[in-house]
């Protein structure tokens, strides 16, 4: 498989709550990326909503970050049990959250 990857991903281990038609639902974000997020699936119905509204925070930051976005990618991890993850691309942030963002990707980039 080929990786169709324009920016770097960086490890995040933080908790997100992610909105499916204007309700909450916690959810698990394992890296991020100038464009988007990788999300585990923890407790929430079966939907097919493509759109989502993320809020979250970045680690080391008090501030409340957040964006729109849209599932591009499911799949499922197999090891060691199986965990049901989505990709989801950023479709809006603020100026200052996208900020935000990009220097988090960055400093994790170069291993800060």
């Amino acid at each position: 498989m080929s990786d169709k990857r324009k920016n770097a991903r960086v490890p995040l281990d933080i908790y997100v709550n992610k909105y499916m038609d204007g309700v909450p639902y916690m959810a698990h974000a394992a890296d991020i990326s100038q464009e988007g997020v990788s999300l585990g699936r923890l407790i929430e119905p079966e939907q097919d909503a493509r759109r989502v509204g993320l809020q979250f925070q970045l680690p080391g930051s008090e501030e409340v970050i957040y964006a729109e976005g849209e599932v591009v990618r499911e799949w499922v991890e197999a090891s060691p049990r199986q965990h049901e993850r989505s990709g989801v691309r950023f479709t809006l942030l603020t100026e200052r959250h996208r900020q935000m963002i990009d220097t988090y990707v960055a400093r994790g980039a170069r291993g800060h």
